[in-house]
């Protein structure tokens, strides 16, 4: 077989990933997967079947409330139907990346990614430390704004509510702030 990457077209024009990065998308697949996105979005959101956000943050405080017992405390029982919607979403889309990583031959398992590596030193404990906390300040923020980047921009970003948009240009912003200050890279 050939281990070779394809030759690549990504949006805009840009150069291939160096290496050791994820392989960028092309056109086509950018074009098919907005449209699978959209498509899901109109049937997650319709009335007559899910009737729900797409989101994932609830997920999280859910699947803690079942592993420590605490089905019978208030904030569970409010967030139970969302939570165990959010959960299956999540297993869907760790199942979903996980076959696509599959089926494209990218799939590695790294302890501290390229990019970190070069960035920060591979110490596996610094980068489990940074993951740690990323994902708390993540998960927090998604608690505190009543849902997470799925939920606001999706599909508020879908259905053109000014806070789901406002929302995307914030997360956005802050987003290319943190990564130029953290690793340092001004593109």
């Amino acid at each position: 077989m050939n281990s070779k990457p394809r030759p690549i077209v990504t949006p805009g024009g840009q150069a291939p990933a160096p290496s050791g990065s994820p392989v960028p998308l092309s056109r086509r697949q950018w074009l098919l997967a907005g449209v699978a996105i959209g498509l899901l979005n109109v049937l997650v959101t319709n009335v007559h079947l899910a009737d729900r956000p797409i989101g994932a943050s609830t997920g999280y405080p859910y699947l803690a409330g079942l592993v420590a017992g605490l089905e019978g405390a208030d904030y569970f029982r409010q967030i139970a139907t969302a939570g165990s919607w959010e959960l299956l979403f999540l297993a869907g889309g760790f199942c979903g990346a996980l076959a696509g990583a599959l089926a494209s031959r990218t799939f590695r398992i790294r302890s501290v990614p390229t990019l970190w590596a070069r960035r920060r030193g591979p110490g596996l404990v610094r980068r489990l430390l940074w993951a740690f906390v990323g994902g708390f300040l993540l998960i927090l923020g998604a608690r505190l704004a009543g849902g997470c980047t799925s939920g606001h921009i999706l599909s508020g970003g879908m259905e053109l509510a000014v806070s789901g948009l406002l929302f995307a240009l914030v997360v956005v912003t802050c987003f290319v702030a943190a990564s130029r200050a953290f690793y340092g890279v001004s593109r």
